[in-house]
């Protein structure tokens, strides 16, 4: 009885865990999407790869390029200010055993309307920011892409915005000969942030309405099978005590 107790919740465990990496994937698409456009469009910057923005920067001194130093800056003043609203948010909570807790998705939903605030400036001028609208839009993202960092940070060592330990940690096991954690999950991130940037770019240059589409219609998925994950567990603990 015992072994059978134990076999299910190991198994349980295991799917939660697959679960998660699954939505954790699906947000990194957003995320490929969002940094493609806004090097395509926002001033040749990330908005949330911070070390390359950081080498952008210190170009820009050297060029005295001031375009490049603003943008540089703004992208990651509101990444870092992203970070400083998210991270509260997605500590909220005492489900800090649950694989995905509540607090993620409420980050996660929060992020998410700033985006839908970056597509509707994005539909307004009509693809092409210019001048002002260009640096409010570099905000919006940046600070979304903080948000998310901050929120997916909550679930343990993984990323969904920065890849560079992701990549370090699958070739470094190839290399070694030894499997490391969440080889799955962490080749499924580096897939993702580049289907999500080649999709973004195309859309941008070649069909702009429809590029909130391929920035949101991942997040909300992860935001609605989360929710619904939720309900259903809290289902089965109400006919549990029942």
């Amino acid at each position: 009885m015992t072994k059978n107790v134990g076999g299910k919740a190991a198994a349980d465990g295991h799917w939660h865990g697959v679960v998660r990496d699954s939505r954790v994937v699906l947000a990194t698409i957003t995320t490929g999407a969002v940094n493609a456009v806004t090097f395509l469009f926002l001033g040749k910057v990330f908005s949330s790869v911070i070390t390359g923005n950081l080498v952008l920067l210190g170009v820009s001194a050297v060029d005295h390029s001031a375009s490049e130093a603003i943008h540089g800056g703004v992208a990651i003043a509101s990444y870092a200010a992203g970070v400083a609203v998210g991270a509260p948010l997605a500590a909220r909570g005492n489900d800090h055993g649950s694989t995905w807790p509540g607090s993620v998705t409420t980050t996660l939903a929060a992020e998410l309307c700033v985006l839908a605030a970056f597509c509707l400036g994005w539909e307004l001028s009509d693809g092409r920011p210019r001048g002002g609208a260009q640096l409010v839009l570099l905000i919006l993202v940046a600070v979304a892409m903080g948000m998310q960092s901050a929120a997916i940070r909550r679930l343990g060592q993984m990323s969904s915005t920065f890849l560079t330990n992701t990549l370090t940690g699958v070739v470094a096991g190839l290399a070694t000969g030894t499997m490391p954690d969440g080889l799955g999950r962490s080749l499924g991130v580096i897939a993702a942030m580049f289907v999500g940037a080649l999709a973004a770019g195309f859309l941008a240059t070649q069909a702009y309405a429809w590029l909130p589409v391929m920035i949101l219609l991942p997040l909300s998925l992860v935001i609605a099978g989360s929710v619904a994950s939720a309900r259903s567990a809290k289902r089965r603990r109400s006919a549990g005590e029942d």
